[in-house]
């Protein structure tokens, strides 16, 4: 369903790096891609510019590039990206003081199912 908002966004932002480099961007203001790629070692450059280009699609990352040799590209967090991660922070909380609880119901129904 293309029109379901939900399916939509989180499909976009639930992947495995676009949550990190907002919470990156968010933490450091105006980032080069070179010091985003120091900041999350493990992605790959291929990823990175994936990923900013996904997130910048959809309004989450504003990129400006300045002419000069050799092209110097800053990427900054837009006010959208700004208003979504508070929702996520909320989130992420969420999941900090129900997680101990959440592994302990995934135990029991694994040992439910196992006997």
């Amino acid at each position: 369903m293309p029109d379901c908002p939900i399916r939509n966004v989180l499909c976009r932002v639930s992947d495995k790096w676009s949550l990190l480099l907002l919470h990156t961007l968010h933490e450091n203001g105006v980032v080069r891609f070179k010091e985003l790629q120091r900041s999350i070692p493990d992605i790959s450059q291929k990823m990175l510019t994936v990923t900013l280009r996904t997130l910048e699609e959809d309004g989450f990352v504003s990129r400006k590039v300045y002419a000069e040799v050799p092209p110097k590209v800053e990427y900054r967090l837009t006010e959208r990206a700004e208003s979504f991660l508070p929702k996520v922070y909320s989130l992420i909380e969420w999941a900090k003081e129900n997680m101990e609880e959440i592994i302990n119901s995934r135990k029991e129904t694994v040992e439910k199912y196992s006997s």
